[in-house]
């Protein structure tokens, strides 16, 4: 794991976490965007991160960004304050081979000390890769929601996914 570094995001690599983001739009496989979103349209999304409570990180490798993670409040309600929705996004360059897993044992070993105590996994039920990934390690399917998305014309089912990662 030593050849990979998570750091906090500054504001300076929101473009590199926009690329990569965008990379999955066309597959239709992770995200529920459809066409390629803009760095102004993710700055408040990046503003709503904060390295003490709910971080955004980007993954290094060789000095380059080759991916990021991020906890994202779940409902936005008090009571939801320990729950947080997980997202992990690669570089085309480096997805299959590995780094998934060891950024998501990297966010869940993490989680506890941010006060999370659940982890949330919303990936879209043909997503058979990130679906494997988070079973992998011990993620729970909490909510099957079918047919609740519309990908060209085709409608797609989303799969909530849990684990409590301290009680």
């Amino acid at each position: 794991m030593s050849e990979f570094i998570f750091r906090d995001a500054v504001l300076a690599d929101l473009p590199r976490i926009v690329e990569i983001y965008n990379t999955t739009i066309a597959s239709r496989m992770v995200t529920a965007d459809l066409d390629p979103v803009s760095i102004e349209s993710r700055e408040k999304w990046f503003a709503e991160h904060n390295p003490n409570k709910r971080p955004l990180w980007v993954i290094e490798s060789k000095n380059e960004i080759i991916g990021w993670i991020s906890y994202q409040s779940f409902y936005g309600r008090p009571a939801y304050d320990s729950t947080v929705e997980i997202s992990i996004y690669l570089d085309p360059n480096v997805r299959g081979k590995g780094i998934g897993k060891i950024a998501l044992e990297f966010a869940i070993s993490t989680a506890p000390a941010y006060g999370i105590k659940t982890l949330l996994g919303f990936i879209f039920s043909h997503n058979e890769p990130s679906l494997k990934l988070f079973k992998y390690f011990g993620f729970e399917e909490w909510a099957n929601l079918p047919n609740i998305a519309t990908l060209d014309e085709n409608e797609r089912g989303l799969m909530i996914l849990g684990k409590r990662v301290s009680n």
